[in-house]
């Protein structure tokens, strides 16, 4: 399986991105080789695209799919995109607090750690749906690794499709997210210009 081995910070400073819409409460204090230079209409809209892909940790080929299968469905194809990728799995478990990074949330994820409506799921890709019921499964609530995380997101604003159980380690989605919703700094619109060239 392809892994994405960019250290975190370097990725971020080359897309121009604050580390902390990653869950990274790390700062850079370099500065990108290419901070003033002037980029091509092309290059802004590969850019943008890199960093959809980068925040939510999808590559090429799934990114590519899931931009299809926005076209297909009804509304606007960029809004599609953006509420399908927020509504992934791995992506539900960190906006929940019960990971500290998108990275970690997939781990929790791909170690059968989550339930779905009382189902274990260990897909990050999986696509949540209103209504869904997602918990950590009962053996893991006692690890330490759980203790540490909430005590590290346990202030973290939970978004308001999500409701959020902390002691329970429980959450429940009440509505799939609106554009409006999802606080990704991310031009959308970059994005589909670039795929239907």
């Amino acid at each position: 399986m392809a892994v994405n081995r960019v250290p975190v910070l370097k990725r971020c400073r080359s897309l121009d991105l604050d580390p902390t819409f990653l869950g990274y409460d790390k700062k850079s204090n370099r500065k990108s080789l290419r901070a003033g230079k002037k980029m091509s209409e092309y290059g802004t809209q590969l850019r943008e695209k890199q960093k959809a892909k980068f925040i939510y940790g999808v590559l090429e080929k799934p990114f590519r799919n899931y931009y299809k299968k926005a076209e297909r469905m009804k509304g606007m194809t960029g809004e599609n995109l953006m509420i399908m990728l927020e509504s992934r799995l791995d992506n539900v478990i960190f906006r929940l607090g019960f990971a500290r990074t998108r990275r970690e949330a997939r781990q929790v994820v791909g170690h059968k750690h989550v339930l779905v409506n009382g189902k274990q799921v260990n897909i990050p890709s999986y696509l949540i749906k209103a209504g869904d019921t997602i918990e950590i499964r009962e053996k893991s609530k006692n690890l330490q690794r759980y203790k540490d995380i909430v005590e590290v997101t346990g202030g973290r604003l939970v978004p308001e499709w999500l409701d959020q159980d902390m002691e329970g380690l429980k959450g429940t989605v009440k509505a799939l997210p609106t554009r409006e919703q999802i606080d990704v700094p991310v031009n959308e619109m970059l994005i589909v210009e670039l795929y239907s060239k």
